[in-house]
């Protein structure tokens, strides 16, 4: 029996054109984009169709653009007789899994995720706060650096465990820097920079979350129709007020995507489809295990490549 979990990407994935044939062909995707404009006040789907990219790229922007393409993209598949087992977002895409599997309102989650980029903005000054990805070396030893650098006065941990043999850590310049360094030193292939405006995942973050927690308070959640797999604990959560926690503590937490795969192949996810622009998660799953089919939605070829698989799958269970 197939079973199936959409995934929704984070920050880095939003492009300029997003979700754009989708929106000149269905009034009903067209409403999404409108409805994300009136709610914030201004138009972000200019600068999601036209860009500049810069504007685009910043993270109270950048933040609901992704939740506004990708709801629109689960909510496309789902009409279309595609329903998830479960579903999991990276960083901010969880806000949009919460969307999909009916904890939140679209409406309520695009003010949320605008608010959280604001929040996440204010925390830590530009230029003060880093990010950096950390290529062959694994999740002990480079925890082992961040600790060591860490307890020398500069805050740096572990922000996202995307997959093996890459890991991204964050906090302030100067601790990315040194741990940047001394992970090279302790065998890691690379050290990458990451173009983000602040140090997500970590304890710099705690400023934003108390802020976050209380705008959360006044958003309408109910309990998961559809489980959601946390970024905090990997494992799948569908009670409310543990789903609101969870939010609050993810900004200063590492994002467990890694686990959170496997757990749902342990789960039996055999099908993960990415809704919304670029590749990025179903490269990261194809990393974790080749055996499961990933598939990534964002304009109408993609979208007609999954109906077309998905109608394989049910033979499949048929002949099963």
């Amino acid at each position: 029996m197939t079973k199936i979990a959409f995934i929704f990407p984070g920050q880095g994935s939003q492009s300029v054109g997003m979700g754009a044939e989708f929106v000149a062909e269905h009034q009903e995707c067209k409403a999404y984009y409108n409805k994300a404009d009136e709610l914030l006040g201004y138009s972000l789907s200019k600068l999601m169709l036209e860009g500049p990219a810069e504007d685009l790229t910043l993270t109270y922007n950048a933040q609901p653009a992704l939740l506004t393409t990708s709801a629109m993209i689960a909510d496309k598949l789902t009409k279309a007789g595609i329903t998830p087992d479960y579903t999991a977002g990276h960083s901010l895409g969880e806000y949009t899994a919460l969307v999909a599997s009916g904890v939140m309102s679209f409406e309520d989650g695009v003010q949320a995720v605008h608010s959280r980029g604001m929040f996440m903005n204010e925390a830590v000054p530009a230029g003060e706060g880093a990010m950096a990805a950390i290529l062959g070396l694994d999740r002990d030893a480079l925890k082992a650096v961040t600790d060591e650098v860490t307890a020398s006065g500069e805050v740096v941990q572990l922000a996202n465990l995307n997959c093996p043999g890459q890991i991204v850590i964050s906090g302030t310049k100067a601790g990315v820097d040194e741990a940047s360094v001394k992970a090279k030193e302790a065998g890691a292939k690379r050290a990458l920079p990451l173009v983000v405006s602040g140090p997500f995942h970590s304890e710099l973050m705690r400023p934003a979350a108390s802020k976050l927690q209380e705008n959360l308070q006044q958003k309408a959640m109910q309990d998961a129709e559809i489980p959601v797999i946390s970024n905090v604990t990997a494992k799948p959560v569908t009670e409310q007020t543990e789903i609101q926690q969870l939010l609050v503590e993810q900004l200063y937490s590492p994002v467990l995507w890694e686990d959170s795969v496997r757990k749902m192949i342990d789960l039996g996810v055999d099908v993960f489809i990415e809704c919304g622009p670029g590749k990025v998660l179903s490269g990261l799953v194809k990393k974790v295990d080749r055996q499961v089919k990933t598939y990534c939605v964002y304009d109408e070829a993609t979208f007609e490549q999954v109906i077309e698989a998905s109608k394989e799958w049910s033979h499949e269970e048929a002949r099963g």
